[in-house]
């Protein structure tokens, strides 16, 4: 079986959800299902790295007019030796220059009938649009909370951590990020308050009795972003799925950008709002943050 050797060019940063290319690759997978790899798409696959935002789904439409059900999309990395490895089972980190990367559209086929599309062949590519906005919603969600918890934390450190995010403030959602998950509805954010994160400045003394005035802030602070309907983009330096690419938005405070593999939506002016719930475990260790938007 032949692999492509140039990675797939992808076109979801720039928020599309349809597109047509030529079939490179059909691989077979478990459970009578096979991986499409196609030269260009706008699916956006689980990143193995740091899988954050759930991949797409949606459809592959044949040349026939077979209607194929995407029901997954991984990433898909091929080694320098040609060998093909999925998800979790690559070795090295996504990005690695020795590498091919590759998205990978789950599609099933009836047992027995073998792969449903060919090498060659042309394809239309549909992303469930609304799964995706929703996605996105909850991805831009995300790096707002991260802003607005930093500016409101800030207080807190007694000395410069030596990292600050795009705002200017002590950067509490890096140093202390432990997982970030986003679904639908919400993002959830898990954050460590451990040895290192003091050793870097950071008191949490009496963090449980302020959480409801932080909490508070926070939400003032998001729904003053929403309200100001900013512009949001992925800058993308090439079209290539391995591009480091930003997050950005041009907030009244002045321009943030987060490195991001995602996507988001176009501009704050799509939420109605955005609200956080904070919570800390019962012996201090942990800040879950809770961030749901509301989509007009």
């Amino acid at each position: 079986m032949s692999l492509p050797s140039a990675s797939t060019q992808v076109t979801f940063p720039a928020g599309e959800v349809r597109g047509s290319s030529t079939v490179l690759a059909v691989v077979p997978l478990p459970e009578d299902r096979y991986g499409v790899v196609t030269g260009t798409t706008p699916f956006h696959p689980l990143d193995h790295t740091w899988p954050d935002q759930p991949a797409d789904t949606g459809s592959l439409l044949t040349a026939d007019g077979a209607e194929l059900p995407v029901l997954d999309c991984v990433t898909g990395g091929v080694s320098p030796e040609g060998e093909l490895s999925l998800g979790p089972d690559i070795p090295v980190r996504r990005g690695d220059e020795a590498w091919a990367w590759l998205v990978v559209h789950v599609v099933g086929s009836a047992a027995g009938v073998g792969a449903p599309v060919a090498v060659g062949e042309t394809v239309e590519l549909r992303v469930d649009a609304d799964r995706r906005a929703a996605l996105s919603a909850a991805h831009t969600g995300c790096h707002l909370l991260a802003l607005a918890l930093n500016a409101a934390l800030a207080p807190r450190w007694r000395k410069d951590p030596g990292r600050a995010d795009a705002l200017g403030h002590p950067d509490f959602d890096s140093l202390a990020m432990d997982t970030s998950r986003m679904d639908a509805q919400a993002s959830t954010d898990v954050y460590r308050i451990g040895k290192s994160l003091r050793k870097k400045g950071f008191t949490a003394d009496d963090l449980a009795a302020d959480l409801p005035t932080l909490t508070a802030a926070v939400n003032e602070q998001l729904a003053a972003w929403v309200a100001a309907e900013a512009p949001v983009r992925v800058e993308a330096p090439g079209p290539e799925l391995t591009a480091r690419r930003r997050w950005a938005c041009d907030l009244p405070e002045g321009h943030a950008s987060i490195f991001c593999g995602g996507t988001h939506l176009h501009g704050l002016g799509e939420l109605a709002g955005l609200s956080t719930e904070l919570r800390l475990s019962e012996d201090g260790s942990e800040l879950t943050a809770v961030t749901t938007p509301k989509r007009r």
